[in-house]
């Protein structure tokens, strides 16, 4: 069941009214439109068949199977990238051809649709931390390494900059990142993106992930870190989540460009995880309406003083810029994934 009881109200400082820029005007009318407009859509299937074979099978993850899962799954990526040149999938193949670099290693892909691959870099099994990015809407196979000018901005590219900027803190920094998309993520303009359906999808895999990731590291804290959609993934996960060893390998869940994680408080998504929160200072996510009335909406903005998270400082940057090279957002986000809270700089 749905809750919808109202939102607290929100209280403010008085402050000498402001007014704000044409540009800052803007972006909130493109935004509320946008939110608006994406409930009137509908989307319509090509009627194709998927071109693309169903997952391998692959015994359960644990330490001792590691290699061997690494090793089918690589296989399943070269049979992919066969078929996206017969077919003349370009981008797709582009993409397999990427995933298909001597030093990349898979625990999961399935190519089908959109697409879902979980990488994992350095050494799962002997990291101290284990950092989990979960992505939001728009994120494929096709667009897992590459999107626009910012390498940064997609999830293979991101995972990839937390690990080097961990590593510039400490050549052995003690930490593994993983690039999970687990989930069919759904689109900006859809209006999938208006409620947590495809979140509680992902939310079910990405708890069955953590009870992989007890087996072969039981010991590592990990650290979620969800992007935009990704955020209610992450949310549902934790507020759904049973009180198990997995669960509490979690000791740090940061939400950055979020529009809300249907939880109405931080305290809601912890049993004993901090959570964290960061929006960059042009980031278009803080002119998304924040509410939840029905199943519509996703809830509180979690930087807001009412959700109660700890905030951090995010920048300038916008929605893809979290994960930037020399931003205090990397820096920060990073220094949560590594455990490292007290060198974290609030907002």
């Amino acid at each position: 069941m749905v809750e919808t009881r109202p939102m607290p109200p929100h209280r403010t400082m008085p402050r000498t009214p402001v007014r704000r820029p044409r540009s800052r005007r803007l972006r909130r009318a493109l935004a509320c439109a946008a939110s608006t407009g994406v409930v009137m859509l509908a989307t319509a299937g090509t009627g194709n068949a998927d071109p693309y074979a169903a997952p391998v099978r692959v015994p359960m993850l644990a330490p001792s199977t590691l290699d061997v899962r690494f090793a089918a799954e690589r296989q399943a990526i070269e049979k992919a990238l066969e078929t996206a040149q017969a077919v003349g999938d370009v981008g797709r193949g582009r993409a397999l051809g990427a995933f298909l670099q001597p030093a990349r290693r898979f625990l999961y892909f399935d190519a089908r649709g959109g697409g879902r691959a979980i990488e994992v870099i350095g050494d799962i099994t002997r990291a101290r931390r284990v950092a989990i990015l979960v992505p939001g809407a728009d994120t494929t196979l096709s667009a897992f390494d590459k999107r626009g000018a910012k390498p940064w901005s997609t999830l293979g590219g991101g995972a990839r900059a937390v690990y080097a900027q961990a590593r510039s803190i400490s050549p052995s920094p003690g930490l593994a990142v993983v690039a999970w998309l687990g989930y069919a993520a759904p689109k900006t303009f859809s209006s999938e993106v208006l409620t947590d359906g495809r979140a509680s999808e992902g939310a079910g895999k990405l708890r069955h992930f953590m009870k992989e990731l007890h087996r072969v590291n039981p010991g590592a804290g990990v650290g979620l870190l969800c992007h935009s959609y990704g955020s209610v993934v992450c949310g549902r996960a934790a507020l759904d989540a049973p009180n198990s060893a997995a669960w509490r390998q979690v000791t740090d869940i940061a939400l950055y460009g979020s529009p809300g994680t249907t939880a109405w408080s931080a305290s809601k998504l912890s049993g004993t995880a901090r959570i964290w929160a960061g929006r960059g200072e042009t980031d278009w996510m803080e002119d998304v309406p924040h509410v939840r009335i029905f199943g519509l909406g996703l809830g509180p903005d979690p930087v807001s003083p009412e959700f109660g998270a700890r905030v951090f400082d995010a920048g300038s940057g916008g929605h893809s810029d979290y994960l930037a090279p020399n931003s205090p957002s990397l820096r920060n986000i990073t220094d949560i994934a590594l455990g490292r809270t007290s060198e974290v700089t609030p907002s």
